[in-house]
């Protein structure tokens, strides 16, 4: 008993001192294939919490979520921030900043026009005085409380919490980083893949069974990063069109090409998995009805690929027809009945805006 608590103090000395290794993700995730699939805080706890904030990370950590995910865009003297676009005026105050004005500009980014503020233009210095605010006001009215009071963290930021919230909640928060217009990002001279590798280094995560894995939409960016990061990749697909460094390529293949069994196989050379829009795993018809699953779970898995999916949210606007409580866009569904229906494909994942319901739900499969 005395040499218990001797061993406990001692632990506990060095959490405070920051030095304690962290669980692994490996064996977090041995855990995890009992408890069912991995739940992701997708942009953390935002069905709560203005987006990519350390507010909504720390929530979603403390609701239950495996993984909190950060979407990285770069900040002009090289940072990464975590924001789910380099444009920032709608999940920033940056509007009401007078100083800020004359930075409003239109970009083309992946071959779309866009116009307000880009991270890009900002200094890490200059994007701290700004705070985050609610990205989708219609349906999440209670989120704009929020507004105002959380800053734009940096990935070392988002590292620091998941790693003082798993000394605190006793198992592993993970962290789950996309590199968000790769391509694009290049092109202007501030590429995110070395930084990221080079936080990730400094951080100690680059090595096998580390509490990470990163995504992307594009296909060169992760192929790089194979030869650069001991984590696993996770190959993002979307509902439709193609990855940017495809079409800038001339690549005339698509996301749908990608999911064919050549293009599974393409994957399983470079990545561990594939983190996919749910409509690829479960595809509504033109009323939003659920349709019959495909067979890309089973396709995904007898290549050795896992299968995360996004995202679940739990108000009407996103749900599929078949489980809306009413019209009413911002109340809540039958969430429960949809997790139920997806994860009796076997997925490995769900990145989920309301952790808590996820959690809940995985309890009951």
């Amino acid at each position: 008993m005395l040499r218990s608590k001797i061993v406990g103090v001692a632990l506990a000395a060095l959490a405070v001192a920051g030095v304690v290794t962290l669980p692994s993700a490996s064996a977090d995730q041995g855990g995890e294939k009992a408890r069912g699939p991995l739940v992701i805080g997708h942009r953390g706890a935002s069905g709560y919490r203005p987006e990519h904030t350390l507010a909504s990370y720390e929530l979603a950590a403390r609701m239950g979520a495996d993984f909190i995910e950060p979407d990285l865009v770069s900040t002009k003297d090289g940072r990464l921030v975590a924001r789910h676009e380099n444009e920032i005026g709608g999940t920033t105050d940056v509007a009401a900043h007078p100083e800020f004005a004359g930075r409003r500009t239109t970009k083309t980014i992946d071959g779309v026009a866009i116009t307000g503020w880009f991270t890009e233009d900002f200094t890490l210095t200059e994007l701290k005085s700004l705070r985050a605010k609610e990205r989708i006001p219609q349906i999440r009215p209670r989120n704009t409380l929020y507004d105002g009071r959380f800053p734009v963290p940096t990935l070392e930021e988002v590292i620091d919490l998941a790693r003082s919230l798993s000394r605190d909640l006793g198992r592993t928060v993970g962290v789950y980083p996309e590199t968000k217009h790769p391509t694009y990002f290049q092109d202007i001279g501030l590429a995110l893949e070395p930084k990221l590798v080079d936080v990730l280094n400094r951080k100690g995560l680059n090595r096998p069974g580390a509490a990470v894995y990163v995504q992307s939409f594009e296909v060169a960016n992760l192929k790089w990063l194979r030869g650069k990061l001991r984590v696993p990749l996770v190959q993002l697909i979307d509902a439709s069109g193609a990855p940017y460094d495809f079409v800038k390529a001339g690549d005339k293949r698509t996301y749908a090409d990608l999911v064919t069994p050549a293009g599974l196989k393409e994957i399983a050379t470079y990545a561990k998995g594939i983190g996919v829009a749910k409509d690829r795993i479960i595809p509504r018809d033109a009323n939003g009805f659920l349709k019959q699953p495909t067979t890309l779970v089973a396709d995904a898995h007898a290549r050795k690929l896992i299968v995360h999916a996004w995202t679940f949210r739990n108000e009407n606007a996103f749900l599929p027809a078949d489980y809306r409580s009413s019209t009413d866009q911002a109340a809540y569904g039958r969430a429960f009945d949809e997790y139920a229906k997806f994860f009796a494909t076997g997925l490995d994942g769900v990145f989920a805006d309301n952790p808590d319901t996820a959690v809940e739900a995985r309890k009951s499969r």
